[in-house]
């Protein structure tokens, strides 16, 4: 397959190359694309180095498969052009998502939507649904899902390098303090003011991931996207979703405390067994998004009953939102393009 990759030295496009070659993607001949910033630069890629082209100019023909991640707005412009030029894209951005003519795809949840793509394109969820979406599949398929109660503890890389830098920067300007003597009242570990967030987010968790919507619902952006997206994906038009979507000082590793409702009612046991073995997840005592991080399933633990719903349990999830929740998705549904081929 000739491969593209839009948005090839971003923090996603970086791992999107990376795992095309941990995963011995059978690639012809690949192209980089990036912004007029990067274009004329160098890439590595199997030892060559690979010009980066502008993708604004850049002549798409002969491409079979392009796997993009360069921002909604640059998607909404290139995705028709290069499937006009012949290719199928693969996008991460959320320009497609809720697109009925686009399937939003999980490898290993609805990979059957990829027999039909009216459009040519194919949506990546959001990182944060992507993690949760193959816990709650098995479960779904057992006991039939009613509702959802989600709290997330989103890592700063999410918001991209801007995000961690700024996470990198405050926690460097409080290491001059000596903890041991802080009155801690909070101002001495602050550091530089926030940019990206908005407030400090070293040593701190912040309630609002993304943006509040102007819609008059009080939501943000992630949490809007958590519950249509799941909807979506596990074909639950019907399903009931609140979800709390928070910043943490963690730089890599998406996780989320959840509280689900079933038709009927599933034990622990037997959601232990389910969980152990569907595709794409790892039981495990204790998940962390440390424990996550440069890996790919989706690590769940803590599973216990819950009284506040009706046949409810609550389990916790972390996994890499750099990997699965983008870029790893992402290859795995070119995996299945080409087999379809």
């Amino acid at each position: 397959m000739n491969i593209a990759v839009v948005g090839a030295g971003g923090q996603v496009g970086t791992v999107m190359r990376s795992i095309l070659r941990e995963r011995n993607f059978p690639v012809g001949d690949i192209r980089f694309f990036g912004s007029s910033r990067s274009a004329g630069t160098f890439l590595d890629w199997a030892g060559e180095s690979i010009i980066v082209e502008d993708a604004e100019r850049a002549n798409f023909s002969g491409i079979d498969i392009a796997l993009m991640s360069s921002g909604a707005t640059s998607s909404r412009e290139l995705a028709p052009r290069i499937v006009a030029a012949g290719a199928t894209v693969v996008d991460n951005s959320s320009a497609w998502r809720m697109d009925k003519d686009v399937p939003l795809v999980v490898a290993e949840v609805n990979a059957h939507t990829l027999r039909s793509l009216p459009k040519g394109i194919v949506a990546n969820p959001n990182c944060t649904t992507m993690a949760a979406m193959p816990v709650l599949k098995p479960l779904h398929l057992a006991a039939g899902l009613r509702s959802l109660t989600v709290s997330t503890y989103q890592a700063v890389s999410g918001s991209g390098r801007e995000g961690v830098e700024e996470l990198a920067t405050q926690l460097e300007s409080s290491m001059q303090y000596n903890v041991r003597v802080l009155t801690f009242d909070g101002s001495a570990l602050q550091g530089p003011a926030p940019v990206k967030f908005p407030a400090p987010i070293a040593h701190n968790v912040i309630p609002v991931a993304g943006h509040v919507v102007d819609d008059g619902s009080f939501e943000t952006n992630e949490e809007q996207k958590f519950r249509d997206e799941s909807k979506k994906i596990l074909e639950i038009p019907h399903l009931r979703v609140s979800t709390t979507c928070v910043r943490v000082p963690v730089f890599t590793g998406h996780s989320m405390a959840i509280t689900a409702s079933f038709e009927r009612e599933v034990s622990v046991d037997e959601a232990t067994k389910l969980l152990g073995d569907a595709t794409g997840v790892v039981v495990t005592d204790i998940p962390t998004p440390l424990l996550a991080a440069g890996h790919d399933p989706s690590y769940v633990g803590r599973i216990r009953l819950a009284e506040s719903v009706q046949n409810g349990l609550s389990f916790f999830v972390s996994n890499d939102n750099l990997r699965k929740g983008a870029a790893l998705n992402a290859v795995q549904i070119a995996e299945v393009l080409s087999e379809l081929a």
